[in-house]
């Protein structure tokens, strides 16, 4: 241990979640000293995947914790048998999906990091319907191209000529003349755009919104029309039927993995379960340094000191969110749309805002998504799927996804026997931007985003912090862009 107190460190990296992950991939082949720490026993940080056991030991640690960290409010709850041995799951803490034109998916082909993931198709989009007196709850598919609108028997033919229209000038939004239209409205809500321009219905706006993945359900115009703009963008550039994809064993946790091994080939050193417990700023020979105590009581300097900002931001977001392993493969959510088009390993279901209530019948004020993954996603057993469910926290957040849960497993199920849940993990999550503070030579990474589809903003300050490592004279048009090592052979298709 004493060497690691000798050496002339030029950046320590605290914490492994993805963005310190995605530095450590951007600083593999820097030759710079790098020691990457982690109190955790595990990689991934906020965005980490847990087996059952992990899971139960997490939820303990979070359980009683305030609102100030980034988890809170843990509970565990096992409803039922038939789960398989703990190391079969790989629950993940936040997942997002991401879209075939993320910048996060140029950036792991160019570093080729991309060659340790296996990615899977993320597959459609449906949202919940209630029942009626003439119908039982449903899941409807939502319909994202022309295919899609055309052979959709839910919509009526005047409605569909609208929802193509609507469709087509979303393509090119952000060009002339189709800014006209909007431009002067990019503050109002987007659902009354659409009904004033596009004469869309409400029903017809529920769909349209719920493919912004909108937290909040009110989102406006120009976040709106982007959102989509990137989504109908990304359907067909990796295959038919889907405009996503989702890294397979944990999602964004495999990512970060991936990130911190190029780091150890890099020659980083990692400790997992050591964190840092003080920090000051030195001078040593004209050089200003940050003096790092770590938890095990060692004492380094380093040029840099990354980390995760313990401090929740000002204008933070704070997500409810329910985990469950359910009983049955939910088959009839996976199916594939299109010819030629994968087997996807996830699909996401919106319920719209008001759509499900709580114990004393208050109408949720905040749409609710769930991420339902099939065992394709290495995720649980085959026969079993993981629903991921989140919204915005207010009073009785547990009460309403447990009741979309239900609802879900009912709608899902309606040919079989219904499913039902094995395994359920609630907690609250405080997130922030993603940015970054620069203080001299100590840097911090916000919170991470709430998103449910990666947010590539987060991107920025990962290369704002390697900019800060590399120092001034770095070559901003080679950042994250790499040779193979010697002895891999370039033969994927991503490379053509």
């Amino acid at each position: 241990m004493e060497s690691l107190s000798d050496t002339k460190w030029d950046v320590v990296i605290s914490g492994t979640g993805l963005q310190q992950s995605l530095l450590a991939l951007a600083l593999s082949r820097s030759g710079k000293n790098v020691l990457h720490v982690d109190p955790n026993e595990y990689y991934g940080g906020a965005e980490a995947a847990l087996s059952l056991q992990d899971a139960a030991d997490w939820a303990k640690k979070y359980a009683g914790v305030d609102g100030n960290e980034t988890f809170s409010a843990a509970q565990l709850f096992k409803d039922g048998e038939g789960l398989a041995a703990p190391r079969s799951y790989s629950i993940a803490l936040a997942p997002q999906l991401i879209h075939a034109r993320s910048e996060l998916l140029n950036q792991l082909v160019s570093s080729r990091a991309f060659r340790q993931i296996e990615f899977q198709a993320v597959g459609s989009f449906f949202i919940f319907r209630s029942s009626t007196e003439s119908s039982a709850p449903m899941l409807g598919r939502i319909p994202s191209t022309r295919e899609d609108v055309f052979s959709n028997r839910a919509i009526p033919a005047r409605a569909k000529r609208w929802l193509m229209k609507f469709l087509k000038f979303v393509l090119e939004y952000d060009v002339e003349p189709q800014t006209e239209l909007w431009k002067s409205q990019q503050s109002e809500p987007l659902a009354d755009f659409l009904e004033k321009e596009f004469k869309l219905d409400s029903d017809l706006q529920s769909y349209v919104v719920a493919l912004t993945l909108s937290l909040h359900g009110d989102i406006s115009v120009g976040e709106g029309l982007a959102s989509i703009n990137r989504h109908l963008k990304s359907m067909g550039v990796f295959g038919a039927g889907f405009a996503a994809v989702y890294p397979k064993w944990g999602g964004l946790s495999e990512v970060a993995q991936v990130g911190c091994r190029a780091g150890a080939v890099g020659g980083a050193i990692y400790m997992l379960g050591v964190g840092v417990s003080a920090t000051q700023r030195v001078s040593r020979d004209g050089r200003h340094l940050v003096e790092i105590t770590l938890t095990n009581d060692l004492t380094i300097e380093s040029k840099t000191l990354i980390r995760s900002d313990a401090k929740a931001p000002d204008r933070h977001i704070r997500l409810s969110r329910l985990d469950a392993i359910v009983d049955a493969p939910l088959t009839e959510m996976f199916e594939v749309v299109a010819d030629g088009a994968p087997t996807p390993c996830a699909a996401v279901v919106a319920f719209p805002q008001g759509s499900v209530s709580g114990e004393d019948g208050t109408p949720s004020q905040y749409p609710i998504y769930a991420l339902v993954h099939s065992s394709d996603s290495g995720e649980c057993p085959t026969g079993q799927c993981v629903v991921y469910l989140s919204t915005l926290s207010g009073s009785g957040s547990k009460t309403l996804l447990d009741s979309a849960l239900s609802k879900l497993l009912s709608a899902a199920s309606q040919s079989t026997q219904p499913a039902q849940s094995l395994w359920r993990l609630y907690y609250e999550q405080t997130c922030g931007a993603g940015s970054l503070i620069v203080e001299n030579n100590i840097v911090s990474f916000d919170r991470f985003t709430p998103d449910l589809a990666f947010n590539d903003t987060v991107l920025q300050s990962v290369q704002q912090a390697w900019q800060v490592v590399a120092g001034p004279d770095a070559d901003n048009d080679s950042y994250m862009k790499f040779e193979d090592r010697e002895g891999v052979q370039e033969d994927d298709a991503f490379d053509s």
